[in-house]
């Protein structure tokens, strides 16, 4: 019986689009100005520059070099954690000054609240930063979602192809494995639930399915469905 679901953001509720030619512009053009700006008095930038400076072997005081690896680590879309960090922190200051809102597809939108409202419990994974997933959610097109939601995952707690990451979430949400429903659009991932222990469900909102393998969802009215249909509340 599924009692928590669990559910990652890019091309699952939310538009890959939206990520690639909206946020990720934003943060090309503006993360070197955010953090010339920031650095020497915010402690959370000096932090995460401090992370990226231990990655890289530059010395934390080498602003432009560490910008240079920064904007090195957008444009191979590189999951490391503080770049994701410092991009959490500069698309919140977007959001406000109401530079863009988050895509959310209509259709998540409106099964976040009906399962919230049945009493499943609702969680994000997601390689974007908390932050970043707390902005896309609360500045919504489709308005403030983050109500709906009991936590959120990043890559802190490891990466999401990696089973060991989603037996660290059941380890801290202390739940069976089998009462999860992992949902996501990336094959490799739901396997990597699927190991841990999770039922899983396939978003493919667009493009072909493959006419062999696991069988897809086309958006969440499939995932309610596969929910009544094979785990009844």
């Amino acid at each position: 019986m599924i009692r928590v679901i669990l559910t990652d953001i890019e091309g699952t509720t939310s538009s890959i689009d939206f990520v690639h030619d909206v946020l990720f512009p934003y943060s090309s053009e503006h993360l070197a100005d955010f953090i010339r700006e920031h650095h020497g008095d915010d402690v959370d930038v000096r932090e995460q520059l401090q992370a990226v400076a231990e990655q890289t072997g530059l010395a934390v005081d080498d602003i432009d070099g560490l910008i240079e690896e920064l904007q090195r680590w957008i444009r191979e879309d590189r999951k490391e954690t503080p770049l994701k960090a410092l991009q959490g922190m500069l698309w919140e200051q977007g959001y406000q000054h109401g530079h863009f809102k988050g895509h959310v597809y209509p259709d998540a939108a409106h099964y976040l609240k009906v399962w919230s409202e049945r009493g499943l419990r609702l969680f994000v994974y997601s390689s974007g930063s908390v932050k970043a997933q707390k902005l896309i959610y609360g500045f919504s097109e489709e308005g403030d979602l983050t109500p709906f939601f009991s936590g959120y995952f990043d890559t802190r707690i490891g990466a999401k192809r990696e089973p060991a990451s989603y037996q660290a979430i059941l380890q801290e949400l202390g739940v069976e494995p089998d009462t999860v429903l992992f949902l996501s659009d990336v094959e490799a991932e739901l396997e990597a639930a699927e190991t841990a222990g999770m039922k899983t469900a396939w978003l493919v909102r667009d493009g072909d399915v493959p006419d062999e393998g696991r069988p897809a969802m086309r958006d969440f009215d499939d995932v309610d469905k596969l929910l009544r249909e094979h785990f009844p509340l």
